[in-house]
């Protein structure tokens, strides 16, 4: 039996240029076609709001499924790994019409400062869950579409203005939602090792794990070292190749799989790494342990 491998691919960063509304880190993605059943991962470095206009997007995180529908919207936090499934229904032509709006951290601050509410004690995440889109969003959304035609054309600061006016429009739509949004930019310390365990063969970056262990870059480099005696990129490169060792040579899956399977972004940083450790490109030492099998 094969074992299955896909690769968690990063977003936005690893979004196409069509369909997309950027201005300095600020990140909208549109999505309209017709569309059978589409299958992936994604690594989400933003947290996203996603909201389904038409047909169905699936959400799969850990063991849970949550299934998005149309005028349904779910927030998903960053510095985690999602399974997805997206089509259109047969009813609606099989038309598949959905956004992504990303929310960096700074956005939220800045919404903080103008939208005069008032501090709020921090509280604990809810359990994901899917809400309704009303028409006031729906509305904004529509305001949206004709952007997407030109994206160059539009002001960068236009962009951001849309992004905070969402933000003002969820106020509106559901306030325990906006809660839910503000929280985000008060991510908890949490357990270095259970972070790391956690993430380890996921496509996150020192940043990333900083971030998940509620920690600046600095701290979290410094108490790593301090639990593993050994420099964070060092550890993990070197345990990702280890996983890496055993997948190539007690498994089916090919290099590139193995790649993916590992945290590794792309083949030849991953040939490099492992030819460093090991002396060998992967397939030299995949050929070996087939030869001494035989």
């Amino acid at each position: 039996m094969r074992a299955e491998s896909k690769k968690a691919v990063k977003m936005p960063q690893s979004l196409a240029s069509v369909g997309m509304l950027k201005m300095k880190g600020l990140s909208v993605m549109g999505a309209c076609g017709y569309s059978d059943i589409t299958t992936g991962r994604m690594y989400l470095q933003d947290h996203v709001l996603l909201v389904v206009l038409e047909g169905v997007y699936i959400v799969t995180y850990g063991d849970e499924e949550y299934s998005v529908k149309k005028n349904e919207m779910m927030l998903l936090h960053k510095g985690i790994v999602i399974d997805y499934k997206k089509y259109g229904e047969e009813d609606s032509g099989q038309i598949l019409d959905y956004m992504m709006f990303f929310l960096k951290d700074e956005l939220l601050h800045e919404f903080m400062k103008i939208s005069s509410l008032p501090s709020s004690k921090p509280v604990s995440p809810a359990p994901a869950a899917v809400y309704s889109v009303n028409e006031r969003l729906l509305s904004y959304i529509a305001s949206l579409k004709p952007y997407f035609n030109e994206p160059e054309a539009i002001q960068d600061e236009l962009i951001k203005l849309k992004m905070l006016e969402l933000l003002f429009d969820i106020l509106d739509a559901d306030r325990g939602l906006l809660n839910q949004i503000l929280q985000l930019r008060q991510q908890r310390p949490t357990n270095i090792v259970e972070v790391v365990e956690k993430n380890l063969l996921n496509p996150v970056s020192l940043q990333d794990l900083a971030y998940l262990s509620g920690r600046s870059l600095s701290t979290f480099k410094r108490e790593f070292r301090k639990i593993y005696n050994e420099p964070a990129f060092q550890w993990i490169r070197n345990r990702r190749l280890e996983k890496a060792k055993e997948l190539l040579t007690h498994s089916g899956i090919s290099i590139t799989e193995v790649c993916y399977a590992t945290g590794f972004e792309n083949v030849s940083h991953f040939s490099k790494a492992w030819k460093k450790k090991y002396g060998v490109t992967p397939s030299a030492m995949r050929n070996r342990s087939v030869a001494v099998e035989g």
